[in-house]
C-alpha cells in the first residue's frame, strides 16, 4: 500500500485478494470490517464513497490490522468491537468473542421477564457483558448483576455498560461464578442467564486455529463432558432464584440434551430451546423444586469461567 493515492475502491480489492492468498476465512467480509474500522464509514457508506483517497492516518491504521488479520487474529479482536442484537460491544484478547447464537438466549430471557416489573438478573460467566447490556437496553426496568473471574473481562464488560448507557442498572463484579454476589439478592433472581464454557475438553483440538489459537482457554473448556461448569450453575441457581424464577443456559449441541436430562431432577419445567440455524441450543429451566434447600450445592466439577 505504498508509493501511490490508494482509494476505497483500490484498498477493499487487494486486501480481499490478500487475504484469499493467504487463507483468512470470510476475506472480503474482512476486508470490509477493516475498511470500516480505519475510515469511521459503515460497510454500506464505503460503496458510496469508493473514490474516496485513504488518508496517510487511515493507511496506517491499515496496514496494522491487515498484518493481524492475515496472521489469523479474529476479526472482532482486530476491529475491536462485535455487533450483537441492538447493541455493539467492544472486544479485546483475552474476552470471549460474543457469538450470534447467545442473541437466541438473551431472547429466551426476555421472553421470561415480559411483565415482570423491575426484574432481577445474574449474568454468569458474563465475558464482554454483552448477555447483560443487551437484557438492560431492551428490558429498562431491569437490573442486572454480572459476574466473571476474568478480571479482563471484568474491565471489558463495565466499559461496554457504560458505553451502551445501561451502566446504573448493570453492576459487574469479579469473582468464580455466584461467590462475588452479595448474599441479600438470594431468592429474589428472577432469571440467571449463563453462556458458561461448554466445549468438551477432547473436541478442543478440533477448534478452528484462529478459536483455540487466540480465544481463553477457560471461555472454552467445560471439561470432560462439556457440563462441568453449567452443571455447577445449574444447581447453586437454585439459591438465588425466585420460586417462579429461570435459569437460561446456551450449552454445546451435543451435550444439552443431557443437560436437560440432568436439571429435571432440580426444575419442573425444563426446555430446549433451537439456534437460528435449528441446533439445540439453549437450556430453559424454570420453577426450582421445592425440595431442593436454598444452600445445598450439587456442584460435581471445577471449573472457571469466561
Amino acid at each position: 500500500m505504498e508509493g501511490r493515492v490508494w482509494t476505497i475502491r483500490d484498498a477493499l480489492e487487494w486486501m480481499t485478494r490478500h487475504f484469499e492468498r493467504v487463507g483468512v476465512d470470510v476475506p472480503r467480509r474482512s476486508a470490509e470490517w477493516l475498511l470500516s474500522a480505519a475510515t469511521s464509514l459503515s460497510r454500506v457508506e464505503l460503496y458510496a464513497h469508493f473514490d474516496r483517497p485513504l488518508s496517510e492516518t487511515e493507511r496506517t491504521a491499515l496496514r496494522d490490522s491487515i498484518k493481524r488479520r492475515a496472521a489469523g487474529e479474529p476479526l472482532q479482536y482486530v476491529t475491536g468491537e462485535m455487533p450483537f442484537r441492538h447493541i455493539v460491544v467492544h472486544v479485546v484478547p483475552g474476552v470471549f468473542i460474543p457469538r450470534p447464537e447467545t442473541e437466541v438466549l438473551v431472547d429466551e430471557c426476555l421472553k421470561l421477564l415480559n411483565g415482570v416489573e423491575s426484574p432481577v438478573v445474574l449474568d454468569i460467566c458474563t465475558g464482554s457483558g454483552c448477555i447483560a447490556c443487551a437484557i438492560a437496553s431492551e428490558h429498562p426496568q431491569a437490573t442486572v448483576v454480572a459476574t466473571d473471574v476474568s478480571e479482563i473481562a471484568v474491565v471489558t464488560a463495565e466499559k461496554n455498560a457504560a458505553r451502551i448507557g445501561v451502566a446504573e442498572r448493570v453492576s459487574v463484579v469479579c469473582g468464580d461464578l455466584f461467590a462475588p454476589v452479595v448474599a441479600e439478592l438470594r431468592g429474589t433472581v428472577h432469571v440467571v442467564a449463563a453462556n458458561p464454557p461448554y466445549i468438551p475438553t477432547a473436541n478442543l483440538a478440533s477448534l478452528p486455529l484462529e478459536v483455540s489459537g487466540h480465544e481463553p482457554a477457560a471461555a472454552l473448556d467445560g471439561g470432560a463432558d462439556g457440563l462441568g461448569i453449567a452443571r455447577r450453575i445449574a444447581t447453586d441457581a437454585l439459591e438465588w432464584l425466585t420460586p417462579t424464577g429461570a435459569c437460561v443456559m446456551e450449552l454445546d449441541e451435543t451435550c444439552v440434551r443431557r443437560a436437560a436430562e440432568m436439571v429435571g431432577e432440580w426444575y419442573l419445567e425444563v426446555e430446549v430451546v433451537s439456534d437460528l440455524v435449528g441446533r439445540d441450543r439453549v437450556l430453559v429451566a424454570k420453577a426450582p423444586r421445592q425440595t431442593v434447600r436454598p444452600g445445598q450445592s450439587y456442584s460435581t466439577n471445577g471449573g472457571g469461567s469466561q
